[in-house]
């Protein structure tokens, strides 16, 4: 069976929804049969989705909040108006995000140290991409738990980047969330509810990376396209991942050739019993 079947009318909140990789997963699960709650901070973006959405697979299938995820009363507002609109709430994607951009327009080709950094971009990042999620989780974990089922997908990147020269405060951000989510999923053991991480294996062709034209490039080499997690995605949010819980999925290692189950077990990251992050 597909694991898409089992997404049909399943309520799923994408935050940073609005545009890059969050667009992309909106239009995935949409044809996948899946309700959608789009956040984003622009009034705008979620416009242009919704009209996508809606030509795709016709009304009634997509809410757009305009809301800000560091901001704890806005992430209630989005979980209450998914709750309002669908009637119930299944899955939460941690998406949305800001990267070094917001410290430095030419953080690719002349990283800054840390020092460098302006205060207030370097705190915006810590809050969007570490506390948000937080924020997010927490607004829609008692929903999920009461009911016996959920899921709860963070988007990360690559362990490398955690740790790279010029890199801080997104790499950093990251590194947070994914201790989060060993802990969240500990905690949510035993409930239905799972936390996993998913994430590309290289920078994507979105605006996190600066510039135009054939000669973008990633610190790992050429751009991933930004539906490089589309399919893991959906496979996380199916009912084939139930066994799974506080794993890490890598985007561009999904073989669409395979049948689910195998291409998500050759695009899990083996899991020591201690986390190596040095």
């Amino acid at each position: 069976m597909e694991p898409h079947s089992s997404l049909r009318e399943r309520v799923v909140i994408v935050t940073g929804g609005g545009r890059g990789i969050g667009r992309k997963f909106v239009l995935a699960l949409a044809g996948a049969g899946a309700k959608i709650t789009a956040s984003a901070r622009t009034a705008s973006e979620l416009a242009q989705v919704a009209a996508e959405v809606e030509e795709a697979v016709g009304p009634g299938r997509f809410v757009g909040v305009e809301a800000e995820v560091r901001d704890a009363k806005a992430c209630e507002r989005v979980v209450a108006r998914t709750l309002d609109a669908f009637g119930a709430l299944h899955c939460l994607v941690n998406n949305a995000g800001i990267g070094m951009r917001h410290v430095s327009e030419r953080f690719n080709v002349a990283p800054p140290r840390f020092w460098e950094a302006p205060v207030e971009p370097w705190r915006d990042i810590l809050e969007i991409n570490a506390v948000g999620p937080f924020l997010m989780a927490r607004a829609v974990a008692p929903h999920m738990v009461a009911g016996g089922f959920g899921r709860i997908v963070n988007i990360s990147t690559s362990p490398g980047t955690m740790v790279r020269k010029g890199y801080s405060p997104y790499g950093p951000s990251k590194a947070a969330l994914e201790a989060m989510s060993r802990i969240w999923a500990q905690d949510l053991a035993d409930t239905g509810v799972t936390v996993n991480v998913l994430l590309p294996g290289g920078a994507t062709d979105t605006s996190f990376i600066p510039g135009s034209g054939a000669g973008r490039r990633g610190a790992d080499g050429m751009l991933l396209p930004a539906t490089i997690m589309n399919a893991a995605l959906l496979w996380l949010l199916s009912d084939a991942s139930s066994a799974l819980n506080g794993r890490r999925l890598i985007g561009k290692l999904w073989d669409t050739s395979l049948a689910p189950d195998e291409a998500a077990r050759r695009a899990l990251q083996p899991q020591p019993e201690l986390p190596a992050i040095l």
